[in-house]
């Protein structure tokens, strides 16, 4: 990595939903999180006409002319309010770690509410909007451009790509076109439409900068999404801004805003959209099998800088040099090699591994698709057929946790509350066969947090259950760590592997 870059990626900002604290790495754009009952301002965004010179190499001034765009568009992107319950701190007996005995005591709930954005593309209320935007909400709460407010249901996320789909209930809801963001050109007008600093309908305008931007050195280090080629724009965009629209001269969605670069946390130049090459192939999957359908090829790879290119004496600077290939891969069956340069999918250049991933990512498991290559100066195609994680190419099936857990829940009552001090957890009302009744768990065993976060009703922790299978989870692949209480009132520490079988 050129030590440019990593002075430029030492230079960027992150404010997560679920912090106001601002520090040097990378900036997502809806960080207005407050215990306090924040209200948006109110305004109207006005007409924008941005005005350009335009009389580089002779050319004549002109005026460009957004207003009809902007007036589309701001009716279109909503407000979201994103309310989450933290729970305080449990605190233990130390002595029950030595003698099985002691209590737990818990803090009381807070509320925390942040803000961002989302754009409406159906007219039946399919919202779309960054992950970060909605993570770990008990309640998300939509406010319309005609100040009409809707409670919103979360239909699917993707923490992968950072996209989650929401639903409001009605019709004939204005929404924004899905357009082509393969189609844009370097250079061309697009507007950002949200609502920064909670001043809603914001409209601005700027120039797409750069297209398949891969930050991924800066989103790994700070946990964030994997799967990145943004579309990288100079439209203003500030906290507040993520899940807004990013709008073509037609009027048209190309992008969902979702990041920035900064040392202060605000705008300074650089904004950052998910293209909806990626978007519209997440949301169609959430919609229709409740998860992302993602192909795998089955390869490890880097991208070439002179260096590697110079050492495999390699013809060409463009694509990614081929380091590994998994046994029972898409990628081995196909006769995909280690030292192969693959330059193209479907005819379309992968000159970076942005451009792969972004090309790689229109796909399901079981589709075929044509990968030409370079194999020691030659070129070649092969045919690949996709598989899913598991090796196969059947559709992935959301797993069904309470089915997997083998048990019935149900919320403490305020008697059980006050019987065992504690202000949140659910009661395990029944078991059958599964993976709490493998692990010891007995009727009545109340848990506390899973993976360290509060459980206060069923659907909470059925959904985080669903999200430890379908996503992973930082302590171990799919591992599900249980702090609870059993019957009689001692601590109880489960480790669960949710894996399958």
């Amino acid at each position: 990595m050129k030590k440019g870059w990593n002075f430029f990626g030492a230079l960027v900002l992150i404010a997560l939903v679920s912090s106001g604290v601002s520090f040097a790495t990378f900036n997502y754009l809806n960080d207005s999180i407050s215990r306090k009952n924040a209200v948006p301002e109110s305004g109207s965004s006005g007409d924008l006409v941005h005005r350009t010179m335009g009389r580089a190499m002779g050319m004549a001034a002109y005026e460009q002319d957004f207003t009809t765009v902007a007036d589309n568009s701001v009716h279109a992107v909503v407000h979201i309010k994103s309310t989450v319950m933290t729970q305080g701190r449990t605190y233990v007996d130390p002595f029950q770690f030595f003698f099985g005995g002691g209590r737990s005591f818990q803090e009381a709930p807070r509320k925390q509410e942040g803000f961002g954005s989302g754009v409406i593309i159906t007219k039946d209320g399919y919202i779309v909007t960054n992950n970060h935007v909605i993570d770990q909400a008990s309640e998300i709460q939509v406010t319309l451009n005609d100040k009409r407010i809707f409670k919103a249901e979360l239909i699917g996320k993707d923490p992968t790509t950072d996209l989650a789909l929401l639903k409001i209930k009605g019709d004939d809801f204005p929404f924004l076109p899905f357009g082509s963001s393969d189609e844009l050109k370097v250079g061309e007008w697009v507007l950002a439409v949200g609502n920064p600093f909670n001043l809603t309908s914001t409209v601005t305008a700027g120039i797409v900068s750069a297209k398949a931007r891969n930050l991924e050195a800066m989103m790994s280090a700070s946990g964030g999404a994997r799967i990145e080629s943004f579309i990288q724009t100079d439209a203003a965009v500030n906290p507040g801004n993520s899940g807004g629209a990013l709008v073509n001269t037609r009027g048209e969605l190309v992008g969902i805003n979702t990041a920035i670069t900064s040392e202060t946390g605000n705008f300074a130049g650089h904004s950052f959209a998910i293209p909806t090459t990626i978007v519209s192939k997440v949301i169609d999957d959430l919609k229709n099998y409740g998860m992302v359908q993602r192909a795998f090829l089955g390869i490890a790879y880097n991208n070439i800088t002179q260096e590697l290119q110079k050492e495999k004496d390699l013809e060409t600077l463009n694509g990614i040099y081929v380091t590994s290939v998994e046994n029972r891969s898409a990628a081995l069956e196909a006769g995909i090699e280690v030292g192969d340069v693959l330059v193209a999918v479907n005819g379309a250049k992968t000159d970076n591994s942005s451009q792969f991933i972004e090309q790689l990512n229109r796909f399901r498991p079981g589709d075929e698709i044509t990968i030409d290559l370079l194999r020691k100066g030659k070129q070649m195609s092969v045919k690949v057929t996709l598989k899913n994680k598991q090796g196969t190419t059947d559709v992935v099936k959301q797993e069904n946790g309470k089915d997997m857990l083998g048990a019935k829940f149900e919320a403490l009552t305020d008697k059980e509350k006050n019987k065992y001090r504690i202000n949140y957890g659910v009661r395990v009302e029944s078991l059958k066969e599964g993976k709490l009744k493998a692990a010891g768990v007995m009727k009545d065993f109340i848990i506390l947090k899973v993976n360290n976060k509060p459980v206060s009703t069923p659907e909470e922790l059925d959904a985080i259950v669903n999200s430890i299978i379908q996503d992973g989870t930082g302590y171990g692949e799919h591992a599900m760590f249980i702090i609870g209480m059993k019957p009689d009132g001692h601590a109880g520490y489960l480790a669960i592997d949710l894996s399958e079988e």
